[in-house]
This record gives structure tokens, sequence and C-alpha cells, in this order.
């Protein structure tokens, strides 16, 4: 059973998240709607349902359905909601005195606010909209796990491996994949007392997808940490962990949803540590003791040569 079902997002969560978050996987008319109030939701709030629907060359009824598919009552509630929340973002950018995107004639000093911006507000829409249900739940799997099989491939390997190194720090069994084959084969072998966890930002990487099928079919408890609700890793798994992202020009938005990714991580881990207390410290004291002597000092610094 997905936990999605189990635990739904709060219907509080923003809805230009929830938007960007479903956009890749609604049909084609939905998704010009979508695409339409995104691009400029404080325009959108201004708009009847029949001019909204005109200008995203689709009828009233699929705007409708979409407002349902956000858990809307209507379309007036969509109106109230952009109006609302673009008000919002529009205040966070006045302060931060930048736009959503990089111009081919920013300078540096906006390309750095620009991307760090992306990036901080990634994490803060991230944390605001984490589905705490879904976190505890995947907190108390991880935590009293037989053994946990992460798997990333691409940009999404290098989350799976932060996760697999916090985790082993703190004396579980933990083990990460981004190779297909060998992700399949240790999925094979997992049973009931084990924990799979999925990393994949869209939800539709077929290497990540399969193993947690497989590993599912084995009766391994599954974890998907997606940017995309509707994927089908969210469907795969029993518990859903989202995060939330924005592209920008040059895909900085790539780096983005890492940052967010990352940050559900060490959520994940710092709860799973404060489960095992006495365990994690003593765990994280005797690897920090292990490597202690491996580090330079002013006084021993090895001589360049």
């Amino acid at each position: 059973m997905n936990a999605a079902a189990d635990h739904p997002q709060d219907h509080q969560q923003d809805v230009l998240t929830r938007l960007r978050g479903l956009q890749p996987t609604l049909v084609p008319s939905k998704r010009r709607v979508a695409a339409y109030i995104l691009r400029a939701p404080a325009h959108a709030a201004t708009q009847t349902i029949s001019e909204l629907a005109r200008a995203a060359q689709t009828s009233e009824s699929t705007v409708l359905r979409l407002c349902q598919e956000l858990g809307l009552r209507g379309y007036r509630e969509l109106r109230i909601t952009l109006a609302a929340e673009s008000g919002r973002e529009q205040e966070r950018a006045a302060n931060r005195r930048i736009g959503s995107d990089i111009s081919r004639d920013d300078d540096l000093d906006s390309i750095i606010d620009t991307v760090t911006f992306t990036d901080q507000q990634a994490i803060a829409d991230t944390a605001r909209n984490l589905d705490r249900a879904a976190l505890a739940e995947a907190v108390v799997l991880t935590a009293g796990a037989r053994r946990v099989d992460i798997v990333g491939v691409g940009a999404s390997a290098v989350v799976a491996l932060d996760l697999q190194q916090k985790l082993h720090r703190i004396g579980l069994i933990a083990y990460v994949w981004h190779d297909t084959h060998a992700a399949l084969t240790a999925a094979a072998l997992l049973g009931p007392a084990d924990v799979a966890i999925g990393v994949s930002h869209t939800g539709t990487t077929p290497d990540v997808v399969d193993v947690i099928r497989e590993a599912s079919a084995r009766g391994a408890m599954t974890v998907a940490l997606t940017g995309v609700p509707n994927s089908p890793l969210a469907a795969a798994a029993d518990v859903l962990l989202t995060t939330v992202d924005r592209e920008t020009t040059f895909r900085s938005g790539a780096t983005a949803s890492r940052i967010a990714a990352l940050c559900v991580v060490d959520v994940l881990f710092t709860a799973v540590a404060q489960r095992r207390y006495d365990q994690a410290i003593a765990a994280l004291e005797a690897t920090r003791e292990a490597v202690v002597t491996r580090r330079s000092t002013s006084g021993n610094a090895p001589t360049a040569r």
C-alpha cells in the first residue's frame, strides 16, 4: 500500500508547489493550464475561468478537473490561493532583488544571487511541504531495518551515497547501488526485515523504479525520494518523500533539486540517529577516533615536494 495514500499531503501545502510537482505527469490539456498558471500566477488569479481556459487553449471543465486534482473545491479557491501565494513569492523575490531566471545580460553578482536564492528556496519549500507522517514512517523503518539498500543513478547517485555514508557512520548496515545489475541482484536478496530507498528527482528512472519494485516483490519495505509525487517511483514505493525545486536557465534547478534531496537526507539521518541516540553517539565517536590521525595539523603537516 502506497504511503502517499495512507498519509496524504496536507491540503495547506502550497498550490504552486503541488502544481510544479504534478506538471510532468499531467495530460497535455491540464499541463497547458499548469504551465500558464506557473508562468504568471498573479495574472492567472485575476482571470475568470473562461479567460484562463481560453488562454491555455483548453476547456473550462479541464480547468475544474485540475482544481480537483490539486485538492481544491473549485476555481474560486484556486484564484484566492494563487493571489496569496504569488504575493508571497513576489515579496521574497523583491527582498532579494532578483528575478526567477538568468538573462543574457546578467552580471556575476546577479547570477550568484539567482542561483543561491533558487537553492535556498528549494530547501525552504521542501521543508514547508514535507509530509511529516511519511517522514516519521521512513524514520521508523530505516532505524529498525536489518539492512538498508539505497539506489540512485546519475546526479541522484550523489544523494544516495550521502545517505549510505551517514547511516553506515552510526552503525546501520547500509549499501548504495548505482549499477542497475548490482542493484537488482541485491534487491532480489532483500526480505521483510529490510528497507530499500530509491532516489530519483523525476521519479521516472527505470534503473531506480525497477529496483524498488523488485525489493517490494521480495517483501522489503520501500521508500521513494523524488520531486514528482505522481511518478512511477512514487507509485511503486510504500513511503513517499517529496522535494520541491524550480528549474531556471542552464538547469541551475538541477543543483537545487540535489540540495533539496540532500536536505531531506540530512533530516532523515538526524531523526534516525536520534531514535538510536546512545548507539549513534558511540558509533560517531568511534568512527571519528578512527580517522583523527589521518588529519594534518599545523605542527606536523606533510611537506610539499
